[in-house]
């Protein structure tokens, strides 16, 4: 069972997003997409399965289509083949790190444009300026709750046109 809003999440263990609740319940509001509009598509890159199936199921039950890749190297395949509206990506993983992955993605024409969020676990003042020299649009540190998350996600969106 998943109790969010509690700050509870599967098999009982307790994730505390530091600072993050009060930009969660700020941007918290529906996407507001029109009715025949695509549902927003997320790619989630990081190599722990557990946050990869949280994120995901999180996510899609927020409204979102939700892709996932468990490296840096997969997540740049997979989003130069698709059309995402948002990247969540760790930065460290195996194969191709976060930083790298990032910097790939934006100096590609297919992929500039997408938002990337650094969802990182190893929360570091170098570590954000790093992320956002290498092109990332937002910073949150693990844990975080998905809550948090899906506003990052919503408020990113809102500032940009869908896909139609």
């Amino acid at each position: 069972m998943i109790a969010v809003s509690g700050g509870y999440l599967a098999s009982g263990r307790r994730f505390v997003c530091r600072g993050c609740r009060a930009r969660a319940r700020a941007y918290s509001g529906s996407v507001n997409l029109p009715s025949n509009a695509l549902r927003p598509r997320v790619l989630v890159i990081d190599d722990a399965e557990d946050n990869r199936s949280i994120y995901a199921f999180f996510l899609e039950h927020e409204g979102f289509d939700v892709d996932v890749a468990a490296d840096g190297e997969a997540g740049v395949a997979l989003a130069q083949a698709g059309e995402f509206d948002v990247i969540v990506m760790d930065l460290t993983m195996p194969k191709m790190d976060g930083w790298e992955a990032t910097r790939r993605l934006k100096s590609d024409g297919r992929t500039s444009t997408i938002p990337i969020i650094i969802l990182t676990g190893y929360p570091s003042t170098v570590g954000e300026y790093e992320a956002r020299a290498a092109g990332s649009d937002r910073y949150l540190t693990k844990p975080c709750l998905p809550e948090t998350l899906a506003g990052e996600i919503r408020h990113v969106l809102a500032s940009r046109t869908p896909r139609s």
